[in-house]
């Protein structure tokens, strides 16, 4: 059987499924639901009638451009996630498949469902692949037939848990802002940091509204405050690939010394009530915004989405110069000034030393 694994490259470990599958669909969803959702505000704020209008009606549904987008985010998940697996050709096809009636199932909860569902029908789609001389027609077969019926077995089930557990956090976030603004922030902005998909993890849970806005600051303190401690090691190249790229490429400088973690993270822990006590920073926009952060700027991309959608529905009067402010100062400002601060306390400790930080 241990032959048979490795000469499929089926991987049964946490590093395959929880950081290379769950990165993954992070990516598949920031090609369909994100962009969807980017290309309907441009349209939207711009006028532009090619985006705003209907190109397309499937089922009696009118589709914008952007609707397109984000209709396919079951597929593209389930496809990213096949690639990260390393599938052949008919297992990774076969996949759009899968990702359409996993995420279908799953309802709300649709991210985690296809996760899960995904991951079983690739790694049964590699075990019978090329075993057979009618390849073409068994491995679609086995790959579509076991991601379906694992859909209709578990994708409800799996969607209904991620959504209790995103509501239970939001409930305890309006309910304590303060207590859980820090934990939210800090949770949530490691995660970022950690070489799994704190985007991934924020779109399985909803996480959107008061506890959407904390991981937003969490998110934005460790890439902002890793950019500008190390700015002195890694100059404006550092400052833009960590600032608006990934703080996750200090992972391997952190195993080396964890303690160059503690001033970006300490700055997560204090950003993340002042965003939800005193400016109400909610994230209403699409929820794997909440775990993007200063990334392409999609975090801010998707507060000002769901700003604009609030007005829309009328639960909003206006876009205030408060909340513009509010965003700022959470994004940029405050995650660099307090990075900063609590790092020159470190240094001075001795934890931190210069060179700990090069990329």
């Amino acid at each position: 059987m241990k032959e048979f694994l490795k000469r499929k490259d089926i991987e049964i470990s946490l590093r395959r499924y929880g950081i290379d599958a769950l990165g993954a669909m992070a990516q598949g969803l920031f090609c369909s639901l994100l962009i969807g959702t980017i290309i309907n505000t441009i349209g939207s704020q711009f006028r532009i009638p090619f985006l705003m209008e209907p190109v397309a009606t499937v089922a009696k549904v009118e589709y914008t451009v952007g609707g397109l987008a984000s209709a396919m985010s079951g597929p593209a998940m389930a496809v990213a996630i096949g690639y990260a697996l390393k599938c052949p050709p008919l297992v990774l096809f076969s996949m759009i498949t899968v990702g359409f009636a996993a995420n279908a199932l799953g309802g709300a909860g649709g991210p985690l469902a296809v996760l899960f569902v995904a991951i079983i029908a690739a790694e049964f789609g590699k075990a019978v692949s090329k075993e057979t001389r009618v390849d073409i027609l068994v491995t679609p077969l086995v790959t579509i037939g076991v991601g379906v019926f694992f859909s209709w077995l578990i994708a409800p089930p799996l969607g209904k848990a991620a959504m209790a557990i995103g509501k239970l956090i939001m409930w305890a976030t309006e309910l304590q802002p303060f207590l859980m603004g820090i934990l939210v922030s800090v949770l949530v902005g490691m995660a970022l940091t950690l070489p799994i998909s704190s985007a991934a993890i924020c779109a399985a849970l909803q996480l959107t509204g008061l506890a959407g806005g904390a991981a937003v600051a969490g998110c934005c303190a460790q890439m902002v405050g890793f950019a500008v401690i190390s700015f002195k090691e890694n100059g404006w190249g550092g400052l833009v690939s960590q600032g608006i790229g990934t703080s996750m490429l200090q992972m391997g400088n952190i195993v080396r010394n964890p303690k160059i973690w503690i001033a970006p993270t300490v700055a997560s822990a204090i950003t993340g009530p002042i965003a939800t006590c005193i400016f109400r920073l909610q994230m209403n926009g699409t929820a794997v915004s909440s775990g993007m952060g200063t990334c392409g700027l999609v975090g801010q991309i998707g507060v000002y989405t769901g700003w604009v959608n609030d007005v829309a529905a009328g639960t909003k009067a206006a876009i205030t110069a408060f909340d513009w402010l509010g965003l700022v100062l959470i994004s940029f400002v405050l995650p660099a000034v307090f990075s900063l601060i609590a790092h020159t306390l470190v240094v001075k400790a001795g934890w931190v030393k210069e060179g700990d930080m090069k990329l």
